[in-house]
């Protein structure tokens, strides 16, 4: 049986769990958000990604009720939460720091929501036995936040945050404190847990990677504003913009003056360069500035002029970057313009054919680039 693509952003029948109505918020004569409209829905892992004062942080707070919207309106389920407080809300905010009580056990960190709710024993007894199992945390329950890991203290705080049953969670950098191999194996678990309980997650980071690796859809922020809201694949195949190509992943980016030509532009870069061709289906205009994003992955290189190729340059490796799985070679043309180029390391040993100084051939398909007006 096939199984169900899940997109609920595009039928238009599907009710967002949460709606950002140009909502505004300033500190004084600052404006951490501008006029910010954007849907998450029900069962999302929507991940907010940029740099540090972008306005991440306070679009999490606003929604945690930390923070007053200063214009518009945020609502969850239908309902304006601008007036309801942050303890009435049926949302939970998971912090960086994690905010375990170091004096109290785990079992007691997990229940301590439930208590204060006055949930009877018997009922708070098979939540936390469920949240325990869920986190696999069960061996650790009597043991005190400092008896433990930090990947199981932050599986606590996680826990905690779900005990609850809210409809929404907030990470806040939530992985930020960990080593990066734990790191890379804790989101596949906050993937798991999160398809588990059905919860929405929203999740601010400034790790591309982290953000492409756990979310649904992913919102470049830049200056308190969406650059471009969209699933990770798309976000890395088609950027909208040099901003978000250039943010996420590794990129190359040549600026040029296009032409329209067939099914796309012909791009003049620089003096004694060949014209490169980009199929494209965006109009640009009939000609004009215009810009060329290439994954480094994407170009080809080798020692030897290859046949048939539309775009095709010459240059000297300026640097080679080992990465165990993947070598990365700076290629400097006589322009001045310096392209990446990546090969993937299959062989046991990196094929040492090509190294500093060599003149290469640099090649990539009509339809590897991406054609960007700013």
């Amino acid at each position: 049986m096939a199984q169900t693509v899940f997109e609920p952003w595009e039928d238009p029948d599907q009710k967002p769990l949460i709606q950002f109505r140009n909502v505004t918020k300033r500190f004084g004569a600052f404006t951490a958000i501008d006029n910010l409209s954007l849907d998450i829905f029900e069962r999302e892992f929507f991940a907010l990604l940029g740099p540090s004062g972008c306005g991440k942080t306070t679009m999490m707070r606003m929604l945690a009720g930390f923070e007053a919207v200063s214009e518009g309106a945020i609502y969850l389920s239908g309902q304006d939460i601008g007036p309801v407080p942050p303890n009435k809300r049926a949302v939970n905010m998971m912090f960086q720091s994690y905010a375990l009580f170091p004096h109290l056990s785990i079992w007691d960190n997990i229940a301590f929501g439930l208590k204060r709710d006055r949930l009877p024993k018997n009922a708070i007894g098979d939540r936390v036995s469920e949240m325990l199992k869920l986190t696999r945390l069960e061996k650790f329950a009597h043991r005190k936040p400092h008896q433990i890991s930090g990947g199981q203290r932050q599986r606590v705080a996680l826990a905690r945050s779900l005990a609850k049953a809210p409809k929404l969670l907030l990470l806040d950098e939530p992985l930020g404190a960990l080593d990066k191999k734990l790191r890379q194996d804790t989101q596949f678990e906050l993937m798991d847990i999160q398809e588990k309980t059905g919860t929405t997650f929203v999740i601010v980071t400034h790790d591309q990677e982290e953000a492409m690796t756990v979310a649904s859809r992913v919102a470049v922020m830049d200056e308190g504003r969406l650059i471009q809201v969209d699933t990770p694949a798309r976000i890395y195949e088609t950027p909208t913009s040099v901003y978000v190509a250039d943010f996420i992943g590794d990129v190359n980016i040549i600026e040029g003056h296009g032409t329209k030509s067939g099914d796309g532009y012909d791009v003049t870069f620089a003096e004694g360069q060949p014209v490169l061709h980009a199929k494209t289906s965006r109009d640009l205009g009939s000609a004009g500035k215009c810009y060329l994003a290439i994954r480094p992955e994407k170009v080809s290189i080798s020692a030897e002029k290859p046949e048939g190729k539309t775009n095709l340059v010459k240059g000297a490796i300026l640097d080679i970057a080992y990465l165990g799985n993947l070598s990365t070679y700076h290629v400097k043309l006589a322009s001045g313009q310096i392209i990446k180029a990546q090969t993937a390391n299959t062989r046991r040993i990196a094929r040492r054919d090509l190294t500093w100084e060599d003149e290469v051939w640099l090649s990539w398909t009509e339809t590897a680039a991406v054609v960007l007006e700013s």
